[in-house]
């Protein structure tokens, strides 16, 4: 098993331009005190960060 956060490149994780959600430990959204907002487009663009880096090492992991 290997934990895989975000990549530290992902431009989204230095951008406090808005409440968002997301670490260098994984992607993740703010979902409200009822669950109702939806995640926002950075928060989306980290999880695809996120997928890519996981396919990523994973194709590595597969070769060794």
């Amino acid at each position: 098993m290997v934990i895989t956060g975000l990549p530290l490149s992902s431009a989204e994780l230095t951008d406090v331009t808005e409440v968002r959600g997301g670490s260098p430990y994984g992607a993740t959204t703010i979902a409200g005190p009822d669950g109702s907002r939806m995640p926002s487009e950075k928060e989306l663009k980290l999880t695809a960060d996120q997928g890519r880096h996981v396919a990523t090492l994973a194709t590595k992991l597969t070769a060794w």
